[in-house]
């Protein structure tokens, strides 16, 4: 089941985060995400150089998810890796949040 909806946004952001996303940056990158948002925003989040990621990790994407769908936004991920792309399986976040190769794919797909 795909639970995804689809939300009509008028321009990308792309944040790019480095180094491992857990208990000790995520109220940092948490914050980010947030400051990145906005009405109409689709924030492409590229975690091409995040190797790790755990439960304080996955709230801080999930916080950032719910609040730009509070405010008619979108978040979408891109450059995961096998380790972390296992933990949004595990979670079934893929399934919420659109999950793209590259950052190239998913600015192509947010531009249609």
């Amino acid at each position: 089941m795909d639970n995804r909806q689809r939300v009509a946004c008028l321009r990308d952001e792309v944040v790019a985060l480095e180094g491992p996303l857990d208990a000790a940056s995520a109220a940092a990158v948490r914050e980010r995400l947030h400051r990145a948002l906005a009405p109409g925003v689709r924030l492409v989040v590229d975690l091409s150089g995040v190797a790790f990621i755990d439960s304080a990790g996955l709230w801080a994407l999930v916080s950032a998810f719910k609040r730009a769908r509070a405010v008619t936004g979108d978040v979408v991920l891109c450059g995961i890796n096998p380790a972390v792309r296992s933990v949004l399986e595990l979670t079934n976040l893929d399934r919420v949040m659109d999950v793209f190769g590259d950052r190239q794919a998913a600015l192509s797909h947010a531009s249609r």
